[in-house]
């Protein structure tokens, strides 16, 4: 009876560790899918005065989905826009900053809006956008009159 006994415990234990040692390893394997973003920048002028306008134009912006980074120049009135061009498009950035009531480059902005927005952000409407870093010609800022 003993070796019985013996006999099916060398049998289980045997078993037992020819199933641990013959276990699939199963690998975790990820694939990973790389999607191409399509970033675009863009700079286009946009009519503005003083840091509200900037903290208003930057959000309009910003508002629109896929862009990622928007800054506004008060000196230049231009704006650095970064988006995902599979997600957005310029026309809908300029949109979203005309319907917070500045005009851009392509599109003017809301009549409503602009009468609402605070004093110092009501702008000229003739105003000069987009402009470079040089100084223009009709700039006297650098001399007494």
């Amino acid at each position: 009876m003993k070796k019985v006994i013996l006999s099916v415990a060398v049998i289980v234990a045997m078993g037992l560790t020819s199933c641990k040692n013959e276990t699939k390893k199963v690998e975790e394997t990820t694939t990973e899918v790389s999607k191409e973003i399509a970033m675009t920048n863009l700079s286009f002028g946009v009519r503005g005065n003083c840091g509200m306008c900037k903290n208003t134009i930057e959000k309009a912006a910003n508002s629109v989905e896929g862009v990622t980074a928007a800054n506004w120049d008060k000196d230049k009135k231009k704006i650095d826009v970064s988006f995902d061009s599979s997600k957005t498009g310029a026309k809908a950035i300029h949109n979203a900053i005309a319907a917070s009531g500045y005009d851009t480059e392509k599109v003017a902005g809301n009549e409503e809006a602009y009468k609402k927005l605070p004093g110092c952000c009501q702008y000229d409407h003739e105003m000069m956008m987009n402009q470079s870093s040089e100084m223009k010609s009709d700039d006297h800022s650098n001399h007494d009159h």
